[in-house]
């Protein structure tokens, strides 16, 4: 099997809350996307937001509404990894609050000192 394509069995169903940073990250035709580079929810109400995904092309911000499915070996984006957006400081969303919060949220996180 080669490295870019999602292995047959991706495991059982994970939560966010143990989603390993590097983990692959799959399109819907089981190509290799990227890896986590972190996740980010609510800490307060335990709520996903989304992802920052590791990409050849430098890092994308998967919106929660854009994971099919989170898994112990990888994770299924629903759209291709060149229309994941890229974190920006200034974002705008077509009325897409949730969205626009989570592509600032990208961006705070990659400028934060580690």
């Amino acid at each position: 099997m080669p490295d870019n394509t999602a292995p047959e069995d991706l495991g059982a169903p994970q939560s966010f809350l143990v989603l390993a940073d590097g983990t692959p990250v799959f399109d819907r035709a089981g190509d290799k996307v990227g890896v986590v580079a972190h996740v980010l929810s609510d800490d307060q109400d335990e709520i996903f937001q989304g992802l920052v995904v590791k990409t050849a092309d430098g890092h994308r911000y998967a919106n929660a509404n854009q994971i099919d499915g989170l898994f112990e070996h990888g994770v299924i984006v629903s759209v291709p990894a060149a229309e994941l957006p890229e974190p920006s400081q200034e974002t705008t969303a077509d009325g897409d609050d949730s969205f626009t919060e989570g592509l600032r949220r990208a961006w705070n996180w990659l400028i934060q000192p580690k």
